[in-house]
């Protein structure tokens, strides 16, 4: 098993998660994002660092790996939100995915969060499969509660019961 630190984000990890990001999201699965799109990525901190939201990387050594953010959306309800794995640390034996997951999770116990929601693209389907035997069910769009903010390429969603 490699030796992968999760840890909350600080601004030295931001070219590098923004950089994972995009190379994940345009290269790999070809989606028309681009940074501007995303501006939450511009402002980590101030986005997702606030009432009891966070923003985790995995880093093997300094190199963020993977990335995974959770955003409060009120009423003990939170989004899942850039949840990222490098191609080379993707897999049930390398852990990295099922870390970040295991962080936030625990994270929304000792906070008190009742559901986790997330939106995915359709071509995500490893990601739909590893929420899927996590413990996350795919629900319509219309049962998001209002404050969750969809993205424009969301087409899938899911909630987590807490």
């Amino acid at each position: 098993m490699l030796k992968i630190e999760i840890k909350p984000y600080l601004d030295d990890y931001r070219d590098q998660i923004i950089d994972l990001i995009l190379k994940i999201q345009t290269e790999e699965f070809g989606v028309s994002i681009s940074l501007d799109d995303q501006p939450d990525l511009k402002t980590i901190h101030r986005f997702y660092q606030k009432e009891d939201g966070n923003f985790w990387v995995a880093l093997h050594g300094d190199r963020v790996v993977g990335t995974i953010a959770l955003l409060d959306i009120g009423n003990k309800q939170a989004a899942l939100r850039k949840m990222f794995v490098d191609g080379d640390y993707r897999g049930k034996e390398k852990g990295v995915a099922h870390a970040l997951l295991g962080e936030l999770i625990a994270w929304c116990k000792n906070k008190k969060f009742q559901e986790i929601y997330l939106g995915t693209t359709s071509a995500y389907l490893a990601a739909h499969r590893f929420y899927e035997k996590n413990g996350f069910e795919e629900i319509p769009k219309s049962l998001l509660p209002a404050s969750f903010p969809v993205m424009q390429v969301d087409s899938k969603f899911y909630r987590y019961k807490v």
